[in-house]
């Protein structure tokens, strides 16, 4: 079974925009951070899904924003999901709770302190590191373990 997402990391001075995952019962992210997203709904493209979810989230609407790269997530058990990674440097609007979890902004360099994914931690780095399109492979154990991952078709030492 395969499932199409997005990801966005909204910046601003430094800082990225985090969901701290809390609220949701039975959430594979529970307690972890990530950035703002979900899943596509019936026809949707990547940046109708991409706009959608973060006004869903944050009640911002974005103004400019760079599709970073493709994310394949293999979790084990059948269950693969696409991500499509974005950042974004502008949005006008005002926040708003998230039913989903707390939002907070995070200065880019202590984003690795936090319960993040370990796959996370790989493209969180690529996004600081690289400004070219990637593509990242990050196959699971069927668990939180991360067993293999891929950049652009080369495996990655873990």
């Amino acid at each position: 079974m395969a499932s199409l997402t997005t990801l966005c990391y909204i910046e601003k001075d430094g800082k990225y925009l985090m969901l701290h995952r809390t609220v949701k019962k039975n959430d594979v992210n529970k307690d972890k951070w990530i950035g703002v997203g979900g899943h596509f709904e019936a026809d949707e493209s990547p940046e109708e899904c991409l706009l959608r979810e973060v006004k869903e989230e944050t009640g911002y609407t974005l103004t400019s924003w760079s599709f970073r790269g493709l994310v394949t997530f293999v979790s084990g058990g059948g269950v693969t999901e696409y991500m499509a990674l974005y950042t974004a440097d502008g949005f006008t609007g005002a926040p708003t709770r998230c039913a989903e979890g707390e939002l907070e902004w995070v200065d880019k360099k202590e984003l690795l302190s936090l319960n993040l994914w370990e796959g996370d931690k790989i493209f969180l780095r690529l996004l600081d590191e690289r400004t070219s399109f990637f593509s990242l492979k990050l196959v699971y154990d069927g668990g939180n373990t991360l067993v293999r991952a891929d950049l652009d078709g080369k495996q990655l030492p873990l």
